[in-house]
């Protein structure tokens, strides 16, 4: 789709599971916005290229499939993370979190050792860190070898952060968005009427305006799916 490859299964969390059995790697959700910032921005382009597993989180994505003849669902992201924490910790995984603000990782900390008694938070580390601290930071994560790394630190830096870290580690590695800011309940997510008719995007926007910039990107995916043909 636009010259990137993305998974056509019709269950992403059992291929999540068979890539954590053949090694573990990095797993991309895909949308829209993240489509077009890849054809301007190289180093994003080559994440996703190298990606283990790309899968289809926005509905625009699945329209431009489905125009090429693939028939697949839209496979939230923030759902597929969700179903993986409880995964690891009926499995006795080690879970890693990094990212998001000092308030929200504390949130996240307590709400899923609540939810999910079993978890195994093996790292949990904000992403408002000096920049001299981060080199210490990943070799602390490295050394660790979780088995399930979640990763909020936005697009395009968490997609190349976890792609240069991964290589060589057991585990999954997962970009997440905003996720930590939902789990936390700090944001809420859309309802899922929106979600049914495909306007995630308009809740996302009402919550946070300063996005229209980046929703620019939308029609802009549509216009070059339908050039394309």
């Amino acid at each position: 789709m636009l010259g990137v490859q993305v998974a056509v299964s019709s269950n992403v969390f059992a291929a999540a599971l068979e890539l954590k059995q053949r090694g573990g790697g990095q797993i991309v959700t895909l949308n829209a916005e993240m489509t077009m910032a890849a054809r301007a921005n190289p180093e994003l382009g080559a994440a996703i290229a190298e990606a283990d597993l790309v899968i289809p989180d926005g509905a625009g994505v699945v329209w431009a499939l489905g125009r090429q003849g693939y028939r697949v669902r839209r496979s939230p992201g923030i759902e597929l993370a969700r179903q993986l924490l409880v995964y690891a910790a009926a499995r006795q995984w080690r879970v890693a979190l990094v990212g998001a603000s000092p308030e929200v990782m504390e949130r996240l900390v307590e709400r899923l050792q609540a939810e999910i008694p079993q978890i195994d938070l093996a790292f949990a580390i904000h992403g408002y860190q000096d920049p001299e601290q981060w080199p210490g930071i990943e070799q602390q994560l490295q050394q660790a070898r979780p088995d399930l790394v979640l990763v909020a630190l936005g697009v395009p830096r968490q997609e190349t952060w976890i792609q240069r870290l991964h290589p060589e580690q057991p585990g999954l590695w997962m970009g997440v968005g905003g996720s930590f800011d939902v789990w936390s309940g700090t944001k809420q997510r859309a309802p899922e009427w929106m979600g049914r008719l495909q306007i995630e995007w308009l809740y996302r926007l009402i919550q946070e305006p300063s996005r229209w910039r980046r929703m620019l990107a939308l029609p802009a995916f549509a216009w070059e799916v339908l050039r394309r043909g």
